[in-house]
């Protein structure tokens, strides 16, 4: 019953942000007739195309917070998430896309908080300076559940879950992959020249592929890191950042790229410079994502290997909503799982792939 009378008040409250045309946050088209001169108006006197996608009492209202559209690997994300939160399946889905700000993802919580959706699902641009907006959700008595990357809070009841990939682990596993390709080649003793292209600063994502990578150079004596550079998981950043390193640094072994987005701006780079990729060129490329056009460049030979992170998140935070839902616990984390492809196993994964 508690539930129903939320739903209740939360639809009511929803109506009146329509009405005042005070909502934020888009949801497939909510308040998409605000400040529109003279628009067909529906039985209630909104605007018909609103009044129409105002939720019905008994779906599930989820607010959700994507960080951006950065990356295909983010279009993917936003994919999942979107393909099932549907009216279909029950739910009726708030979207906002904060534009790579914290500030807006801020902005988009709070207004989710006002309108009393039943769950807030968010991808956070940082893992700090979360503690004050969740505890708002947290005394609203509305579930957080967090997807992809992580976030650093005092209290770990802000939130009931994380979904996402274990990103310290995408690292070892491009660390163990580069070894293993070195010991092949008998270069176990030659001196290896590594750059790194890290991530968005602050993000889940760069500190555990960062911290997982380094991990596994450590124990090779031989492996020289000459740089890590903030490519902020853009191409055009990528390709900045790699054109500098190899104007700075005369001899280049390995690239580390920390997403399928800067490797292409990279791979730009390194092909402008006259260099040669692969594991008989000069350059060695390392990715992570493993997108569809990304794994082309891996049965190529131009992409070395790619660490899967797998963007099919939705199912897996709607099923944690679903447990939530039915009064069952629900786990604090859940590793979506992934695999690494080099030119051995990629031709499977291309055919069908949706990202």
């Amino acid at each position: 019953m508690k539930k129903e009378r939320n739903r209740k008040k939360r639809r009511s409250l929803l109506w009146l942000t329509a009405v005042l045309g005070a909502g934020t946050v888009l949801g497939a088209g909510l308040l998409s007739g605000c400040g529109q001169p003279g628009p067909e108006t529906g039985s209630q006197g909104l605007p018909a195309e609103t009044e129409t996608l105002l939720p019905e009492e008994d779906l599930v209202v989820v607010g959700m917070s994507q960080v951006g559209s950065e990356s295909m690997w983010r279009t993917a994300n936003t994919n999942s998430i979107q393909n099932v939160f549907t009216q279909e399946n029950g739910y009726f889905l708030l979207f906002d896309n904060a534009r790579q700000k914290q500030e807006n993802q801020i902005k988009a919580l709070r207004s989710f908080i006002s309108q009393r959706v039943d769950y807030i699902i968010f991808s956070p641009i940082t893992e700090s300076g979360w503690d004050t907006v969740l505890q708002e959700a947290k005394e609203a008595q509305i579930p957080v559940i967090i997807i992809d990357r992580k976030v650093d809070v005092k209290d770990p009841s802000l939130y009931v879950s994380w979904v996402g990939s274990d990103f310290m682990r995408e690292g070892r596993q491009a660390g163990e992959t580069l070894a293993a390709y070195l010991e092949q080649q008998g270069r176990t003793e030659e001196s290896i020249r590594i750059v790194v292209l890290r991530g968005t600063e602050g993000s889940t994502a760069t500190i555990g592929r960062t911290d997982g990578f380094r991990e596994v150079a450590a124990e090779h004596e031989n492996w020289l890191i000459l740089e890590e550079a903030d490519g902020d998981f853009t191409t055009a950043k990528g390709h900045e950042e790699m054109e500098r390193m190899l104007e700075t640094y005369q001899d280049i072994d390995v690239l580390i790229s920390q997403n399928d987005d800067m490797t292409f701006g990279a791979l730009e780079a390194i092909q402008d410079a006259g260099k040669t990729v692969g594991t008989e060129g000069d350059i060695m490329v390392f990715s992570f994502d493993a997108t569809k056009s990304a794994l082309k460049l891996v049965e190529q030979g131009m992409v070395t290997a790619d660490i899967e992170c797998n963007p099919n998140q939705g199912e897996y935070a709607e099923e944690v909503i679903r447990r939530l839902e039915q009064g069952k616990p629900v786990a604090k984390l859940y590793f979506v799982p992934g695999q690494i492809f080099t030119e051995d196993n990629v031709s499977d994964a291309i055919e069908g792939r949706a990202y």
